[in-house]
């Protein structure tokens, strides 16, 4: 079995042309393949006829997709270069009607989409890509897949409908078995760092669904794209406490839609954080904007797993000129009643820039260990209302 990279180093035209009846979506024969115009079941003189007889199939996935064998560095369909020396990665996207929410800014869920979409891309340059979700060629050969453990988003400024962005991207050494991978989201226009945001990615059986050690292969394959560099600095990492059924905002009852799978057949992990959101109240979204998010990843979500979404506020901000937060008074959608009054009257007139904090908590419905899918961390500060 060849793959169509196998024929990109000759220069010839390939055209397939097959009788449909016959036709199986996944498989051409090489019999109805023209090259350069001519069949090459029916010329015996061309010289690459008789070295492709020896080839069975081409993919016809292979054909679409036309992933790269060798390293490149320029990609003009995604507007994407390397960069950093050779190994980091460069995209410029424009930003869709479809990507940003009621406020003409872009929603969380399209920034982690396009983190998502950048880091795929910077594989896709690579030459390393084989035809798994960002899998290497040793990846798929020990049967591997990437797994996210832990990822921080840091907003600064969120970009509107129609920006331009340069995202650039970048990978890194995580412990013996692990990876790192960086981003820093900024205007083309000025300059200006909007987001950043870091992760830690280990590797996972495909078939038996539990993490694997690094083989030798795969880290001969991505090491010597690793840098030394960091987004986002981490000293010591923020732990985030488990919440129980007595958390103050619950969502139940959540199924995974088709929809929501990616090709590694579970729930991506964007589409946790939207139903993290879901448990915030409204008036909390309406008028502050999520400035930090970390996310902490314990168990895949499959498609007949019932999911049960979890939030709760803190309360023990500290207001301006070192009153503190009562926590014996009532709450109200996070924030304290007395403050409330107090700043409607004047006294706390800069209260909406203290920032608002949530933990977050998503677990499989019924069943009593190993129920964790993800724990989260949110942070919010006012709105400013102009984009």
């Amino acid at each position: 079995m060849a793959t169509f990279s196998t024929l990109a180093y000759f220069p010839i035209t390939i055209r397939f042309s097959w009788n449909r009846a016959s036709y199986d979506p996944n498989k051409k024969s090489l019999s109805y393949i023209k090259i350069n115009g001519t069949s090459a079941k029916s010329t015996t003189k061309l010289d690459m006829a008789s070295a492709l007889t020896s080839v069975a199939y081409i993919s016809e996935q292979q054909v679409r997709q036309n992933i790269p064998t060798t390293k490149q560095f320029v990609d003009h369909y995604r507007q994407g270069m390397i960069i950093e020396g050779g190994v980091g990665y460069r995209q410029r996207v424009v930003i869709r009607s479809y990507e940003v929410g009621p406020d003409k800014t872009v929603t969380l869920e399209s920034i982690l989409n396009l983190l998502q979409e950048t880091a795929l891309n910077h594989v896709w340059m690579s030459g390393l890509l084989s035809d798994g979700f960002g899998a290497t060629h040793g990846m798929m050969k020990h049967d591997l897949i990437w797994v996210v453990s832990r990822m921080q988003v840091e907003v600064d400024h969120y970009p509107i409908w129609g920006e331009v962005l340069e995202i650039d991207t970048w990978v890194g050494a995580s412990g013996k078995n692990g990876m790192r991978r960086d981003w820093l989201i900024r205007s083309e226009a000025t300059g200006h760092v909007f987001a950043s945001a870091t992760s830690t990615w280990v590797m996972m059986n495909r078939t038996t669904r539990r993490l694997s050690k690094m083989p030798e292969e795969v880290r001969a394959e991505i090491a010597p794209w690793f840098i030394e560099k960091q987004a986002i600095t981490e000293d010591v990492l923020e732990k985030i406490v488990k919440l129980d059924n007595k958390a103050k905002y619950m969502n139940k009852d959540l199924k995974p839609k088709r929809s929501d799978l990616d090709m590694n057949q579970h729930v991506n992990n964007v589409k946790y954080v939207r139903w993290m959101l879901e448990t915030i109240p409204d008036q909390i979204l309406e008028a502050h904007q999520l400035t930090s998010i970390i996310l902490e990843y314990r168990r895949e979500c499959g498609s007949s797993d019932i999911v049960q979404s979890l939030c709760q506020p803190d309360e023990d901000g500290i207001l301006k000129d070192g009153l503190k937060q009562d926590k014996e008074t009532s709450l109200v959608n996070g924030f304290s009643l007395a403050a409330e009054i107090l700043e409607g009257n004047g006294f706390l007139a800069s209260f909406g820039n203290q920032k608002l904090r949530y933990t977050h908590l998503l677990k499989i419905d019924g069943e009593s260990q190993n129920d964790e899918i993800v724990r989260g961390r949110t942070t919010w500060k006012k709105k400013s209302f102009s984009p």
